[in-house]
């Protein structure tokens, strides 16, 4: 039984996230030669201040990457 968990912001639709889980579904069962009832996925949102990259939260990257774009 295969297991996919995946990490993503906070702010998808149920609708998006039913998208990408239909179509990671369909990859993983073609891919394992399995029956997709047996994929098991696992989405765990986080909010700006839950997620970092290199030490900056995303809300810091986007602060930072607002500045450096010229107006």
């Amino acid at each position: 039984m295969p297991i996919i968990e995946m990490h993503m912001m906070v702010g998808r639709t149920t609708e998006q996230k039913n998208r990408v889980a239909a179509a990671v579904t369909e990859a993983v069962a073609a891919s394992l030669t399995c029956s997709p009832d047996t994929v098991r996925i696992l989405i765990t949102e986080h909010a700006d201040d839950g997620f970092y990259v290199a030490g900056k939260t995303m809300a810091q990257r986007a602060a930072a990457r607002a500045e450096e774009t010229p107006q």
